[in-house]
């Protein structure tokens, strides 16, 4: 993920996945309702580290830090899958 808005959907799909109302996940995380909506939404400019954190904690969700470009292409991943299967 590079963008606010990409990390924002994806803490929406876990929170979805998980079948977590918004209101409660906002509640545990010490955020308001409006603020989490904005955030999943792709609606703020920004969105704090503390707040982040804490609503990943909620999601049982972590960052994962990787160099840009270091995770290769979906096409690099897909050869070295394609590699490994093979006898």
């Amino acid at each position: 993920m590079q963008t606010l808005q990409e990390l924002g959907h994806a803490v929406a799909a876990r929170r979805q996945a998980l079948g977590l109302q918004q209101g409660l996940v906002a509640e545990r995380a010490g955020v308001t309702g409006e603020t989490l909506s904005r955030f999943e939404r792709g609606r703020t400019a920004e969105f704090g580290a503390r707040k982040l954190l804490a609503v990943l904690a909620v999601l049982g969700m972590e960052l994962d830090l990787v160099t840009a470009g270091q995770s290769g292409t979906l096409d690099e991943l897909r050869r070295e899958r394609n590699g490994a299967e093979k006898p």
